[in-house]
């Protein structure tokens, strides 16, 4: 990789450039796409899926103050941001994180060693990978899960793939697979991690660095993809792409 200012790249980055290098670069400089109502639902099921592999199951009685007790632990200020400040609508993300929970409590966790395993690897030139593992299985080989409260998307691979690189380059050692388990659907999608595998996805990442750093060297937008996802970026009123995409999309 080409030397440059200190990078960041994680998982999200990795997609987001896959996707559209505009909306990346635009992530890159600090521009970020506005918290959802989802985004929040599914950040609280996360914390509650944790919560439940490290400390045992969660009575109905006790979930909702048990989700209380998670918002007001670091997801206080998001809170407002999507308009979940009447508790009738946070009551309603409470339920339906509820439903996740129900899903969820009734699978299997042979195996279990972690969950939320943060991570972080020198790339050199200036990169760090950073993540956070869902959660981490050995039986007796090593696992890693990530849990989804929506379908599996097609980008899954792609995302796996960085988790397994990650995983390797901050441990030491390749995980057998990478998973992806939607709660609400049933789904499962697993990556092997190979050296093939692996060297596919560090040649990606390197070549993604190179380009950002070029666009921010030179102060460019970078190169616009559209689809599907201009509906949520933050950099769409100066992209032209973006705005056709979304206004198909939309049906207006």
């Amino acid at each position: 990789m080409v030397d440059g200012e200190p990078l960041t790249v994680s998982a999200t980055l990795y997609l987001t450039y896959r996707r559209c290098p505009r909306q990346a670069l635009a992530r890159v400089r600090g521009i970020y796409p506005d918290d959802t109502v989802a985004s929040f639902r599914g950040g609280l099921a996360h914390r509650v899926f944790a919560r439940h592999l490290t400390a045992g199951p969660i009575s109905d009685e006790r979930f909702e103050q048990v989700c209380r007790e998670e918002i007001g632990t670091g997801m206080n200020v998001t809170l407002s941001a999507v308009g979940l400040g009447r508790p009738s609508r946070l009551r309603r993300v409470i339920d339906e994180v509820g439903e996740l929970y129900r899903r969820f409590r009734d699978r299997r966790f042979d195996g279990f060693v972690a969950a939320e395993v943060e991570l972080e690897a020198d790339a050199g030139s200036s990169v760090l990978l950073r993540g956070r593992i869902d959660a981490v299985f050995d039986e007796p080989v090593v696992r890693i899960v990530d849990w989804k409260t929506g379908r599996i998307t097609v980008d899954a691979e792609e995302q796996l793939a960085f988790y397994g690189v990650l995983w390797a380059m901050a441990r030491g050692s390749a995980p057998a697979s990478v998973e992806a388990v939607s709660v609400a659907t049933g789904e499962r999608f697993a990556v092997d991690i190979d050296a093939d595998r692996l060297t596919a996805t560090v040649t990606e990442v390197a070549a993604m660095v190179d380009d950002l750093r070029a666009a921010l060297v030179v102060g460019a937008e970078g190169r616009a993809r559209a689809g599907p996802w201009c509906g949520y970026c933050p950099v769409l009123d100066r992209c032209d792409e973006g705005r056709s995409a979304a206004a198909v999309i939309g049906g207006t």
